[in-house]
């Protein structure tokens, strides 16, 4: 029967333990790191909504139901929290003599939420309802603490997330930003827009790994979204690099690769699968045709384009390719709204793709920069 009650005792410690590195590793440690209980409350939680969003009859319904879906998953970690550490109390209290199985539940209860109701016996079975207490607080106040710093790293995301909407409408494209600084001369401003977008990256990329339910948190406004968004920059980078014919600005360089990184390290975090290593022949979502209609556009409205159309084409797709599938992945994840070459992309042909484990520099244009 002793062997039983240590067992009892180890295995309730170490669901507490687990529950403690669980909360530090999900709010605490600076690094991207996956969490299996934070995963799996996540996933519990999207397939609730996702059964509920089977009914919407629209997107606009859609996206007021997964509105919710990152709030109410996070609300849902404490009490997972909780209710673990409730019950490793619990099989401790037991192990060290509180009997029956009931009466160590409500001295645990008692002790996490520091009601006072159930008194214990002995030194050893008071200083552990001290730490359970201690540990209670701890985990609700993580949450709390860690609300603010969230809601500060969503609002400077959205804040140049609307901002977007003013330079390449709703839903953002590339084409429409391009026209709109030709239209208002002012091509020779492009610079500050990769400087803030490329520095919007870095800042997202490292939020949104050490804080990953930030890429749950959907927009204000339902045609909004942060990767959308990322995708009509990197798209409008990549255009103006391959097509648009002004001076070239390395800016825009490295706001596509800041762009791609952050993306690429975002969808690893998310495990989503990628070339690492692609070259500027592999395909992309992005059709010839689509790309030609693009040009066209540009040309009507006034543009100054590059005369040979193919070059243009490789160009593009040298950079594009480097973004690509983990563009589209993302908008998938998230449940993006529709926005032309990211979210309407989902049933398009893909081209296989071997995955490697190395994230190395292929295109030609992305060895100019390196080379610089």
């Amino acid at each position: 029967m002793i062997i039983v009650r240590v067992l009892v005792f180890i295995l309730g410690f170490v669901v507490v333990a687990g529950t403690v590195i669980s909360a530090m590793r999900t709010f605490v440690l600076p690094r991207s790191a996956r969490d299996i209980l934070t995963t799996v409350v996540f996933r519990t939680t999207g397939f609730l909504f996702g059964l509920r969003t089977r009914k919407a009859k629209s997107y606009a319904d859609r996206d007021r139901i997964m509105a919710l879906y990152a709030p109410v998953s996070l609300l849902m970690l404490p009490l997972a929290w909780l209710a673990l550490v409730l019950s490793g109390y619990a099989a401790m209290f037991w192990a060290l003599g509180v009997e029956p199985l009931e009466a160590a539940i409500k001295v645990s209860g008692s002790s996490l939420l520091t009601l006072g109701f159930s008194s214990v016996d002995n030194i050893w079975e008071t200083l552990l309802a001290f730490s359970e207490a201690a540990i209670g607080l701890f985990l609700v106040a993580l949450l709390i603490s860690y609300l603010p710093t969230m809601y500060s790293a969503f609002s400077r995301r959205e804040n140049a997330v609307t901002m977007l909407e003013v330079r390449a409408g709703s839903p953002p494209f590339a084409v429409e930003l391009i026209e709109r600084y030709n239209r208002l001369k002012r091509m020779d401003k492009l610079n500050d827009l990769w400087t803030l977008w490329e520095e919007w990256f870095a800042d997202v990329e490292e939020t949104h790994t050490s804080l990953a339910a930030l890429a749950f948190f959907r927009s204000p406004q339902p045609d909004h979204s942060w990767v959308t968004a990322a995708g009509a920059v990197l798209d409008s980078a990549s255009l103006v690099n391959s097509v648009v014919d002004i001076p070239h600005d390395v800016q825009a360089d490295l706001c596509i690769r800041a762009g791609y990184l952050a993306l690429r390290r975002i969808g690893d975090f998310f495990r989503i699968q990628y070339e690492a290593n692609p070259t500027p022949g592999d395909m992309i979502s992005v059709t010839r045709g689509e790309f030609d209609a693009a040009y066209d556009r540009m040309a009507s409205s006034g543009v100054p384009l590059k005369p040979d159309r193919d070059q243009a084409w490789n160009d593009f797709s040298g950079w594009r390719v480097n973004y690509d599938t983990v563009l589209i992945a993302l908008t998938a994840l998230t449940m993006a709204p529709y926005a032309p070459w990211s979210s309407d992309r989902g049933m398009l042909p893909r081209a296989p793709r071997k995955l490697k484990s190395s994230q190395k520099v292929t295109s030609k244009q992305e060895q100019e920069v390196v080379s610089e």
